[in-house]
């Protein structure tokens, strides 16, 4: 019997497949950040921005954006956009570069990045809400935009999930106050469906001023009234 009783105990434990506890995933390199941070600090030291503006914040599409302050000449803008990164860098950094101008609106483009990294549109969703909680808690009567993850040439592939990310996103906001969804992703596309090529640059990932002028046609109506009136 009691034989038979080790071979079934042995039988179960071959059969009955074993819990492992998930790997923890890579931490995020942050540091890689280090440098451009770093200096949009100490270009605050040298000339501190006037707060009350608007920051715009994000990937390369916003750091990419030399033409941000005169497209948009009403208004106090500042350019905080660092190159690949992901929602998450937004957040590290938020104390570094967002809320320190206290701002009256923050705008954010990222998302493609995170999902060109394999984060699915549920992850992507996530952390804009902790970014938008984020800015939210410190401060409360900020404004808070969110740039659509455009669709281009060189991501196509992704399309699906990138709509997907923009979905969400867009839902959430609808519930909220003081949020906007800002849709560049129609307007970037041709009558057959697919990005318009002529506003790419040779990468087929980034704009060229075209699509910037795309930009700044959709963004303009959705920020706060002008204070600079003159455009000076």
């Amino acid at each position: 019997m009691t034989r038979i009783l080790l071979l079934l105990a042995l039988l179960f434990t071959t059969a009955t497949p074993r819990l492992h506890a998930e790997t923890p995933p890579a931490a995020h390199p942050f540091a890689k950040w280090e440098k451009e941070i770093a200096a949009f600090e100490n270009a605050d030291a040298a000339q501190p921005p006037e707060k009350g503006g608007i920051v715009f914040v994000g990937s390369s599409s916003i750091r990419l954006w030399k033409t941000l302050a005169q497209d948009l000449p009403r208004h106090r803008v500042l350019n905080r956009g660092f190159g690949g990164s992901q929602i998450i860098d937004s957040i590290h950094f938020g104390e570094r570069i967002i809320l320190p101008y206290a701002p009256r609106m923050v705008v954010l483009y990222a998302g493609g990045n995170d999902i060109n990294s394999g984060k699915s549109p549920e992850q992507v969703f996530a952390d804009f809400q902790t970014f938008a909680q984020k800015i939210r808690t410190a401060l409360p009567d900020a404004e808070i935009a969110y740039i659509s993850i455009a669709g281009n040439p060189a991501r196509w592939a992704q399309v699906e999930k990138v709509k997907a990310a923009n979905t969400l996103i867009a839902g959430f906001i609808a519930r909220q106050q003081r949020m906007k969804f800002i849709d560049v992703f129609s307007r970037m596309l041709g009558e057959d469906g697919l990005p318009r090529p002529e506003i790419f640059v040779a990468d087929r990932l980034h704009m060229n001023a075209e699509g910037y002028k795309i930009w700044t046609a959709v963004v303009t109506p959705l920020l706060p009234a002008a204070d600079k009136p003159d455009g000076k």
